[in-house]
């Protein structure tokens, strides 16, 4: 046979459909044992080799897969859609990558684009997903297309959520800062997301086990203007002088908060320790050094990928899936 044949050649000469062809290539599950041997014993027959654009036409693989992102600005939800597609591209596979914002309705619009495109697998960068109008244009536009959601979960049949156990996370650095002396201690945290919830809820269970007589301090700021971060920090230690550590749910949040301390002429640690979230590069090159819990953003969007690869292949995989965190500590503490 040509190199050019198509399966379809091989689904004629094998009676059978190419769609099915398709999947005995592949090595899809739940192909009757006969009807396998027949195309196998085809494809021998005919000296076929595969390649790329004979498949596609027989599936109707794009070979395409999408991302959204809420805010291309958020580095570290920048630096997962940096894994995802390197991630992809490995496997063969271009993306459409999309900012959204992070109003649910047009996150939604979204998702019915990338429907539209005909994308074979979507993943959904970051907790500020998690809501029910994506869900359910989830379930109306792409039913049968698998998505994963990093650090965030949706109900779904056909949806894998990949979390990082961000109160765990949170509850142990409070542990380290108690073991460090450390008794009044403060969260400081941007919009609400279900991320930083669990962050937050992690913070209180961590001041109920670990610090006796530990009164709850957080403090959310609604905008994401730097300036706001750096101002939110001096009002805590004006209005809450006693304050001898701060735990920050971002890095870049920590850093405008050591800003704001170096301002005021107050030492880190030694008057306040300092503990940001996601150990960033920036936590790195902060000076002090930013003490950070590592939630584990490059296994969280490799896993994510990985997931969704097993899923198109006809492999089961669970819902979901959550993994430790660590705390990385520098100078800040």
């Amino acid at each position: 046979m040509a190199q050019d044949s198509t399966i379809y050649d091989i689904a004629e000469k094998a009676g059978v459909s190419a769609s099915t062809v398709s999947r005995v290539i592949n090595n899809y599950p739940y192909v009757n044992k006969e009807t396998r041997a027949k195309v196998l014993r085809v494809i021998a027959e005919s000296n076929y080799i595969q390649n790329d654009s004979a498949r596609s036409l027989a599936t109707q693989s794009t070979k395409m897969a999408g991302i959204l992102i809420a805010d291309v600005r958020t580095t570290h939800h920048t630096e997962g859609v940096y894994y995802v597609e390197h991630e992809f591209s490995k496997n063969g596979y271009s993306c459409l990558i999309y900012n959204t914002g992070t109003d649910s309705e047009q996150q939604a619009k979204y998702i019915q684009i990338l429907s539209q495109k005909k994308v074979e697998a979507v993943v959904l960068m970051g907790s500020v997903f998690q809501n029910v109008t994506v869900q359910n244009a989830i379930m109306i536009c792409m039913p049968d297309t698998p998505v994963a959601i990093c650090n965030g979960y949706l109900d779904g049949p056909n949806i894998y959520g990949v979390t990082s156990d961000e109160r765990g996370g949170v509850m142990n650095a409070v542990k380290l800062l108690a073991d460090k002396g450390r008794r009044n201690i403060a969260f400081l945290t941007n919009k609400l997301t279900p991320s930083n919830q669990n962050k937050v809820d992690g913070f209180n269970d961590g001041l109920k086990l670990y610090v006796k007589g530990g009164k709850e301090e957080v403090v959310e700021i609604q905008s994401g203007e730097v300036s706001d971060y750096e101002e939110a920090t001096r009002r805590l230690i004006q209005t809450r002088p006693e304050t001898d550590a701060i735990i920050f749910s971002e890095d870049y949040v920590a850093i405008a908060g050591l800003h704001a301390l170096y301002e005021m002429g107050i030492s880190v640690p030694d008057q306040v320790a300092v503990v940001g979230m996601n150990n960033s590069r920036y936590a790195q090159i902060s000076n002090p050094a930013l003490t950070s819990i590592d939630n584990m953003l490059y296994d969280t969007s490799l896993i994510a990928v990985r997931n969704l690869l097993e899923v198109l292949k006809g492999e089961r995989v669970n819902h979901r899936m959550s993994i430790g965190t660590n705390i990385v500590e520098r100078s800040s503490t």
